[in-house]
Parts: C-alpha cells; sequence; structure tokens
C-alpha cells in the first residue's frame, strides 16, 4: 500500500514538473510579442523596450520560467498584461463560477447514470437494455452546446422557469444556482450517457465472475448480486471515467461558457489568448492542468478504498 502510495505521488510531481515546461515552452515559442501587441503597430521600438523591461520579457527563458514558477508556488500568478491586475485576483474571481459548474454537472451525471447503468445491466438482453444503450448512444452523440440551446429555448425562452445566461454572483444562491443549473444539465447528460454504459459494461463483466455464480448459488436474487457484490467490484473504471469527466467539466467547459455568458475560466483564457496576455494563459492553464493530475491522483487513492488487493505489502 505504501509503495503504491509512493509511486502515484513521485508520478504527480513528475507530471506537475513536466506540465509547466511544456506549457512554458509551447507559449514561448508563438509567434509574436505581448508588448507590441499591446501598445499597437505604430509604437517607437524604445518604448516596446521599456514596456518589455517592466513586464519583465526582457529576461532570459530559464530566470523567466523560474521567477513564473516561484510566483505560482507562493501563490503570485503575476500582474495581466492587459488588465495590469493580479492574476491570481482574476482567477479566484472564475473560479467561484467555473468549480461550482463542474462538481454540479459531476452531481448531475453521476446521479443520472448509476441507476440507468445498474438498470441496464440487470435487463441485461432485454429490450430495455437494448432501448437505454441506443439513447445513451444518442446522449454520446449530441453536441453539448446544441443541446445547451435547446435547454434554453424550453426553459429559458418558453416556459421561464430558469435564467437564459449570465451570472449573478454568489451574493443571492439561490439565483446563483438557478443561473448555473441549465450549464450544469447541458454538460452532464452528455457526460451521465458515457458514464452510463460504462457502469453497464463493468457490470456485465463482472457478472460472469465465479464469485456472483457463487452468490447466486446462495439464493441471493439477482438484483441483490447486483448491487451487493458485482457493483463495488465494478467501480474502478467507473472511479477512472469519473475522474476524467470531473476534469473535462472544469477544464472544457469553454463553449457552454460562452452559450450561457459564464465568466468562467474557459472564458478568461480565451480572453486572454486573443488579447496576448500570456502570463493569464499560461497560469490558467496550468492550474487547470494541476487540477486534472490532483484529480486523477485522488482517483488512483480512491482504488485502494475499492480493490482490497492494492492494499496488500
Amino acid at each position: 500500500m505504501l509503495r503504491y502510495v509512493l509511486t502515484r505521488t513521485a508520478s504527480l510531481v513528475a507530471s506537475l514538473v513536466v506540465a509547466s515546461l511544456v506549457i512554458f515552452l509551447v507559449l514561448e515559442v508563438v509567434p509574436g510579442d505581448p508588448a507590441s501587441f499591446m501598445l499597437g503597430m505604430n509604437a517607437q521600438p524604445e518604448t516596446v523596450a521599456a514596456l518589455r523591461s517592466e513586464l519583465g520579457l526582457d529576461a532570459g527563458a530559464l530566470q523567466r520560467y523560474a521567477t513564473w514558477v516561484g510566483g505560482v508556488l507562493s501563490g503570485d500568478f503575476g500582474t495581466s498584461y492587459a488588465y495590469r491586475t493580479p492574476v491570481s485576483g482574476m482567477i479566484l474571481d472564475r473560479v467561484q463560477v467555473s468549480l461550482p459548474l463542474a462538481l454540479l454537472s459531476l452531481a448531475l451525471s453521476t446521479a443520472i447514470a448509476f441507476p440507468i447503468g445498474l438498470w441496464a445491466a440487470a435487463r441485461r438482453g432485454t429490450p430495455t437494455d437494448t432501448g437505454i444503450m441506443a439513447a445513451t448512444q444518442v446522449g454520446v452523440a449530441l453536441p453539448n452546446f446544441w443541446f445547451a440551446m435547446l435547454l434554453v429555448l424550453l426553459f429559458a425562452v418558453r416556459l421561464r422557469w430558469l435564467p437564459a445566461g449570465g451570472f449573478p454572483g454568489w451574493a443571492d444562491p439561490v439565483a446563483a444556482v438557478k443561473a448555473l443549473l441549465l450549464p450544469a444539465l447541458a454538460l452532464a447528460l452528455p457526460q451521465a450517457a458515457i458514464l452510463s454504459r460504462v457502469m453497464r459494461s463493468a457490470l456485465v463483466d463482472t457478472m460472469s465472475e465465479d464469485f456472483i455464480r457463487t452468490a447466486r448459488a446462495k439464493g441471493l436474487t439477482r438484483w441483490q448480486v447486483l448491487t451487493r457484490h458485482a457493483l463495488r467490484n465494478a467501480l474502478i473504471p467507473v472511479l477512472t471515467i469519473i475522474g476524467l469527466q470531473f476534469s473535462f467539466l472544469l477544464a472544457g467547459a469553454i463553449i457552454i461558457e460562452n452559450v450561457f455568458f459564464l465568466p468562467g475560466l474557459g472564458r478568461l483564457v480565451f480572453q486572454a489568448i486573443s488579447q496576448r496576455d500570456l502570463i493569464v494563459v499560461k497560469s490558467v492553464v496550468l492550474l487547470l492542468v494541476v487540477a486534472v493530475v490532483l484529480v486523477n491522483y485522488v482517483v488512483d487513492l480512491a482504488y485502494l478504498a475499492v480493490d482490497p488487493r492494492l492494499r496488500r505489502p
């Protein structure tokens, strides 16, 4: 068990180091100069040089990398080139939208997928199973932004139950949750379709194991065997997909954030790229990579609770 944890921790640290290097190097080779972009094409060379010095862009690549990483480790993400405000404050404002949206989407996805996957596995080979799998295939194929627009037309325009977009802030929690509900649902349903298919496949594979036949021989019903014995043993691939889905929901919701005009991390990165605000791009992308790596690390540790074989010395 200790060896397993140490191995995963070493992999976590190595992944973060490599990710920071890749992010820095990729943005280094991007053509264009942020100082020239900020000042315009007609700026004098000495003015551009002065701004580059002020922004720290005239230092060597190794020094800039060390300064950036050191600042990130201390909580100082630098100052935005475009807005001249601390990047950490900009990220904190946007995380208050993106993180609750990702968590709400993941909760909805899991709440929908688990009973559907269990029901399909319990009715394996029946018309019910076939219908559920066909419906989930449609859910996987549908673009979430198209589905989001349908939700807006139904619940915001026609029924007027929920707002069509924008975010009022957390001063009014009820209004904030209502603003996030439609985008969370648009993100959750395609992910629920994927998760339910994985759940059903994992349960079907587990139901063919010897210990399941032993449980059935003891007189347990199919549903009791499914929920008491098969479910826990089928959770490893399900946990993997849940971890990947949370990473996607946190880092990949840029289209949904633009559809609903949500001031999240996705829109922040999009705006920073269009303005050549590379310090914001580097910091936000690194933060998202850290979140993805940490979630995968937590999922790896969660395997210890699910699979007793990993706890053996």
